[in-house]
C-alpha cells in the first residue's frame, strides 16, 4: 500500500469529507503519476478524484466498525500539517 495514504476506517471522530477527499487525491496522484496538473490532465484527474472520493465515502459508511483504531494519524489531523496548509493559504491569498 502507498505509504502516503492513511487508513481512514475506525478513526475517532470519523473521517471527515476533507480527509476522504485528500486520500482520494493522493491515490489518484499515485496511480496516474501526475504531480502537476496541466490543462490536458486537469479534467480527467479531478473527475477521477471525485469518483474515488465517493467510492471511499460509500465504502467507509458500509463497512462494520473496527475493533481497534488505525495505527497512524491522518495527515490532516497532524498540527504541523495543518500549520503548513494555513501558512500556504495565507501566503497565496
Amino acid at each position: 500500500m502507498c505509504r502516503n495514504i492513511t487508513e481512514l476506517r475506525g478513526l475517532e471522530p470519523t473521517a471527515t469529507a476533507e480527509e476522504i477527499a485528500a486520500a482520494a487525491r493522493q491515490y489518484v496522484r499515485k496511480v496516474s503519476g501526475i504531480q502537476k496538473l496541466s490543462d490536458a490532465s486537469r479534467e480527467p484527474f479531478e473527475e477521477a478524484v471525485a469518483v474515488v472520493t465517493e467510492a471511499t465515502r460509500k465504502l467507509l459508511s458500509e463497512l462494520p466498525p473496527r475493533k481497534q483504531p488505525p495505527q497512524t494519524v491522518p495527515p490532516l489531523r497532524r498540527p504541523e500539517v495543518r500549520a503548513r496548509i494555513a501558512a500556504k493559504a495565507a501566503s497565496s491569498g
